[in-house]
């Protein structure tokens, strides 16, 4: 058996942009996550939006594995708290149907479930809310130009107005 010499890849073509964080990692990420059986890495990452919050704060996936040649009909594997693992038995069936609606088509046959330990999920917390800005008008009567002083106005009237009273815009 000879070897064949191995044709070394062309390099991506440059496109002399800044790019996203969010373009990139996709590719970045879905390479890992393939190597551990995961064809698509939102699974993970919008398990809760999947199967609801309760069942997501006791389980979490942990590979997809398909027959071979196939991206159908696979096994998915959770990991599920010891104490919750005879309801999430039960519960195979919807979580079958569920992860089959988010793929799209029936990816998803079985369900085997591992005891084991889930680590909790950070909370998405909302961004703290802006407080309206203080009066400013008394310390722009120092101010001499009239053009810096009404574009200061503006800007602190644009400021202190809050975002839930702007009109929507159809």
């Amino acid at each position: 058996m000879s070897k064949r010499p191995r044709v070394p890849a062309e390099p991506p073509e440059r496109q002399n942009r800044s790019r996203q964080v969010a373009e990139l990692l996709p590719s970045v990420g879905g390479a890992a996550f393939r190597r551990f059986g995961f064809v698509q890495s939102a699974i993970v990452s919008r398990w809760p939006e999947i199967v609801g919050e309760k069942l997501a704060s006791a389980s979490t996936p942990e590979s997809i594995r398909f027959p071979v040649g196939k991206k159908q009909d696979g096994t998915l594997t959770l990991t599920v708290r010891g104490a919750h693992a005879p309801m999430m038995s039960h519960l195979t069936v919807e979580i079958i149907e569920r992860v089959n609606r988010f793929f799209g088509y029936a990816a998803v046959c079985k369900v085997a479930i591992r005891q084991g330990e889930v680590t909790k999920r950070p909370e998405r917390r909302a961004p703290p809310s802006l407080a309206p800005a203080p009066e400013l008008g008394g310390s722009l009567k120092t101010i001499a130009d009239p053009e810096l002083k009404a574009v200061l106005e503006a800007l602190a009237s644009g400021v202190a107005a809050s975002p839930l009273s702007l009109p929507k815009v159809r």
